[in-house]
């Protein structure tokens, strides 16, 4: 058995989750600001779809990126170079949650329903939530959200309508984190693509380690901008 979150009360120690499934905590609770900000800075993440009630995790161990080890291939440099993508940040937030969101091909449903994209739209309204997109002539054809605490980046989810158009707002994204001094992506799950651009796993104790410090960092006052990285790609440093 789980705990059951009510009202305000505190999350369990992520070391009681659950082996199997890997990282499972509690649930119950809310989806409000204030609890989401909670749980990402003890490095817990809400993760549920269709009835299931609201369902919390810390797994063990813990896929990250560090921004230092991104991985660009020759394939992904050429797009990033040559493809005519354009970047920006946080330029249309709310259409990257409705991509994230839609049926892929070996995922017909999706865990990011309407609570969780209004949860995560309030968040970039008060300024923790951020959306990286990639564009080409004039239309948004990936991108990638996360949240942003101190100088921790927690990546939340990623999507593509155009070859590598989701890993060049992953490049643009680690571009901007690096300049930024913020060392490590909270990736979550380790998956394939992530591991293929570098990512890496970690220790959930390692993970916790790091994050208490990164959270509690001063952020930088450099603001998060549609123009900041670069709209266009070209030189981006990887």
């Amino acid at each position: 058995m789980i705990p059951w979150l009510r009202g305000d009360a505190p999350f369990p120690r992520i070391d009681r989750a659950l082996s199997e499934p890997n990282g499972l905590l509690c649930a119950g609770g809310d989806l409000s600001p204030a609890r989401l900000l909670d749980a990402y800075r003890h490095g817990i993440f809400p993760w549920y779809s269709g009835d299931e009630p609201i369902l919390w995790w810390s797994p063990d161990p813990r896929m990250v990126l560090f921004t230092a080890e991104l991985r660009v291939s020759r394939s992904l440099a050429k797009s990033v170079r040559n493809k005519g993508y354009a970047l920006r940040v946080d330029k249309a937030f709310d259409a990257v949650l409705d991509g994230c969101a839609a049926p892929r091909d070996d995922q017909p449903g999706t865990w990011l329903g309407r609570p969780m994209r209004e949860a995560y739209l309030r968040l970039h309204r008060a300024g923790f939530a951020h959306s990286f997109e990639t564009w080409k002539d004039g239309e948004m054809v990936g991108g990638l959200y996360g949240v942003a605490i101190g100088r921790m980046f927690f990546g939340e989810s990623m999507f593509s309508r155009a070859t590598d158009a989701s890993k060049v707002a992953l490049v643009g994204l680690v571009r901007h984190l690096r300049l930024r001094g913020f060392p490590m992506i909270d990736c979550q799950m380790n998956t394939r693509l992530l591991a293929s651009l570098g990512a890496r796993e970690i220790s959930r104790a390692e993970f916790s380690h790091r994050l208490v410090q990164l959270v509690n960092s001063p952020a930088t006052l450099a603001a998060w901008s549609e123009d900041d990285p670069p709209r266009e790609t070209e030189g981006i440093e990887t």
